[in-house]
């Protein structure tokens, strides 16, 4: 069953080696490492990182942090979780054993063509700069997945485990200025607020009701990973806590930690 979620912005930013010597927008990265080690101190024996891609698929061990797939020439080093599974298998067995009871494509993370999503390389940092060593499944949704699809493919997610606890990294419009990477379109500031609003109430089946066509124009890419969250999170109560709301860089970054009622 799932004990508690985080939403965090899917943006390379948050990454300091990608930055250089100054901060970037350090408010959002506090807000998403702090959601990242709430969900660590609600002890789960799975976490479960979810984020869109080119394709919907699970991946059967932690991803390398391989910062070339954001700034190419950069040295792309390895985590700590890629060094402790380097050393030992286990973690690579694991991975393997979630995603075989799950209805979608499994993925080794080093084929050609499936590369793993930038998403899951910023989710997975997060885990790691807030020292999470437990076990951890990697899904993609593809970004064109249809809201039922999504849905149960959280609710499946929901019930690997005892204890999952899910972290989502989804990013809102790219169309909140005239120097946001898609300029300017009004619509932006209603849909924004309608996905804050669903989040910040409690209410995430009003999330499957996202336009995904309206979403796709407004470039939400983070609609489909929404939709999953909502599927996982389908049927508990939920209280939210907004940590980060605001489009510093003509996209919106929503950072909030959900938390279900009645589990320890």
């Amino acid at each position: 069953m799932i004990i508690s979620a985080a939403l965090c912005p899917a943006a390379p930013l948050l990454i300091p080696e990608l930055n250089g010597a100054e901060p970037v927008l350090p408010e959002l990265r506090q807000a998403a490492r702090s959601a990242a080690g709430e969900l660590v101190a609600a002890d789960p024996g799975l976490l479960v990182v979810a984020g869109t891609g080119a394709s919907t698929a699970t991946w059967d061990r932690p991803a390398r942090a391989d910062l070339a797939a954001f700034a190419p020439g950069i040295d792309p080093g390895l985590t700590k979780a890629d060094e402790a599974a380097d050393e030992a298998g286990e973690q690579a067995g694991a991975g393997r054993a979630w995603a075989s009871v799950l209805a979608v494509p499994a993925r080794s993370g080093y084929e050609h063509g499936h590369e793993r999503p930038g998403s899951l390389l910023v989710g997975n940092w997060l885990l790691d700069s807030v020292g999470y060593a437990g076990e951890r499944l990697l899904t993609s949704v593809a970004m064109d997945e249809p809201a039922a699809s999504c849905a149960r493919i959280g609710a499946e997610l929901a019930g690997l485990a005892d204890r999952v606890a899910l972290l989502v990294l989804a990013d809102g419009s790219a169309c909140r200025g005239s120097k946001a990477p898609g300029y300017l379109d009004h619509r932006s500031t209603g849909f924004d607020a309608a996905v804050e609003r669903a989040v910040r109430t409690g209410d995430l089946g009003a999330l499957l009701a996202i336009d995904a066509g309206l979403a796709a124009e407004l470039k939400a890419t983070g609609r489909a990973a929404w939709q999953l969250m909502a599927g996982a999170l389908d049927g508990a109560g939920v209280a939210s806590v907004v940590r980060y709301c605001d489009d510093p860089l003509g996209v919106a970054y929503l950072v909030a930690s959900l938390r279900v009622a009645g589990v320890g």
